[in-house]
């Protein structure tokens, strides 16, 4: 693996461009990152955006890679790994997917041989740079590779590794999908303060920036987020009341069936999509 490795992004989405947005501007070469679309007029902007190679020929960026990212749909991977198959080598690619529920055994099936692969579950807010990934490692890939894909995810924000394969699913069901969730907590709340005659811009407001808030006081405090809840829930007060209602409601039991269901579904995608 060379010092630089030269990356191609087959798949040029907004996953995609977040990430090499966020390398270009942590200072990697720009003619170090190319990518492929099937769109010439959205290539065209990004490079006029970026600086970086752009082309609709898979096979010639993958050519000249050391790293490809796999940025397309999970259902066009099968037929994508397929005809970009001539161009891979085992001995000098790191293959790098984004996309959810395709197996790194299923990608070694459609390429037709055993090849260095990297897995990666990011989230949506890897869109602004405040993303959280996921990321398992195949046998084959060396501690060069596994460092490269780092810098790659950690471009949008944070990159840990998990152990084994089936731990993706837990990703998902954590960070892939938890953006949603704080959504909808927002939302509740939102509308909650409605009812109690707030508008919709100041509720909009106060609930945005009181997720934003804890969020950072729960990252730069050394104390746990329980103890972080029970140093603002005062005997008898109003947040003893909150709490004790959202307890009645039994609601860590309703977050752990809420992300045992997005485990569930997860595993049944890596199924649905198996070469």
């Amino acid at each position: 693996m060379p010092q630089t490795p030269h990356i191609a992004f087959i798949g040029a989405g907004n996953m995609a461009q977040a990430i090499i947005k966020g390398m270009l501007a942590a200072g990697y070469p720009p003619n170090k990152i190319c990518a492929s679309g099937r769109t010439q007029a959205k290539l065209d902007q990004l490079t006029a955006d970026t600086g970086i190679h752009t082309s609709t020929d898979n096979l010639s960026l993958c050519d000249q890679a050391d790293v490809i990212v796999l940025g397309v749909k999970p259902h066009m991977m099968g037929d994508l790994l397929k005809s970009i198959a001539p161009a891979i080598d085992p001995s000098k690619h790191l293959i790098v997917s984004v996309a959810a529920g395709i197996l790194a055994g299923s990608i070694d099936s459609w390429l037709g041989q055993t090849t260095p692969i990297v897995r990666c579950m990011p989230n949506t807010p890897s869109l602004v740079g405040k993303g959280a990934a996921g990321l398992f490692a195949t046998a084959g890939v060396s501690s060069a590779q596994k460092h490269t894909a780092s810098t790659i995810m950690q471009s949008v924000g944070l990159a840990l590794w998990v152990e084994t394969e089936a731990h993706i699913d837990a990703v998902t069901a954590v960070s892939g999908s938890g953006p949603a969730y704080y959504f909808l907590m927002m939302e509740a709340m939102i509308a909650g303060a409605e009812e109690l005659g707030l508008s919709h811009d100041v509720a909009q407001q106060l609930v945005l920036q009181t997720a934003v808030g804890a969020a950072q006081m729960a990252q730069e405090s050394q104390q746990t987020p329980a103890q972080l809840r029970l140093a603002v829930t005062s005997p008898k007060g109003t947040t003893e009341q909150a709490i004790d209602t959202f307890n009645k409601g039994d609601f860590s039991q309703l977050c752990s069936q809420a992300m045992a269901a997005a485990h569930h579904r997860s595993e049944e995608l890596a199924q649905l999509f198996k070469a």
